[in-house]
Formats: structure tokens, sequence, C-alpha cells
């Protein structure tokens, strides 16, 4: 099953490169989305305890989520500014950034289509 977002424009977002049963009728090409988030030093300290204790860290499991929607939700706006009604191929890419480390930069990547 295909993974599919849709904001309220009506940008369809899928990692499929097409959507069933609707025909792409135009290329655009390609739209970025773009989030890089500071690490916090008290979510750091809790996610260093969690290390030891074990479990999952749920302040660092939101952040992770905030970051992928404005990236997608970034790229929905740059589609819709193309006149497009979707992207299809979206790739989503994590790198940490940072002298140190304590950025996460949160990346999404596709084609911009009409359908």
């Amino acid at each position: 099953m295909p993974t599919e977002w849709k904001d309220a424009r009506g940008v369809i977002v899928t990692t499929t490169p097409t959507i069933e049963g609707r025909p792409i009728q135009d290329y655009a090409g390609i739209v970025v989305g773009e989030v890089i988030v500071g690490a916090n030093l008290f979510r750091d300290l809790f996610a260093n305890i969690r290390d030891i204790v074990g479990g999952r860290s749920g302040s660092y499991e939101r952040i992770l989520k905030q970051a992928r929607d404005e990236a997608i939700a970034e790229l929905q706006a740059e589609a819709a500014s193309r006149g497009c009604n979707a992207v299809v191929g979206v790739d989503l890419d994590y790198e940490v950034v940072g002298d140190t480390g304590s950025m996460l930069m949160v990346s999404a990547s596709g084609t911009a289509v009409k359908v």
C-alpha cells in the first residue's frame, strides 16, 4: 500500500511514481521541502537517559514528525505554486548537520505533476 498525503489545497503527495486511476497530464519538475530543527538541551538529556535505561524517546519522535510534516507541506506549497495538484516519487531524507551534530535536517523531494 503506497504512502499518500493530501493537504488543504488538495495536493496529493505519494512515494509511488504514479497515482492509480489518475494519469499524469504534465510534469513541472523537481520540488523540494527542507526543514532544519535544532536539538534542545533538555530533550538531549532525557534522550541520553533513554539510551541507558531503554525505551523510545517521545520528544525526539514528536520533533521528527513535526519536521517531516513541515517539509512535506513546503513540498506541497511549491508544487501548488507551479500549478500542480500532486507530487510523485517522494523521497524523505534525514541528516544530522552542524558542527556538533546538534541539528537535524529533514528533506522531502519529488516530481510536481498535474493529474
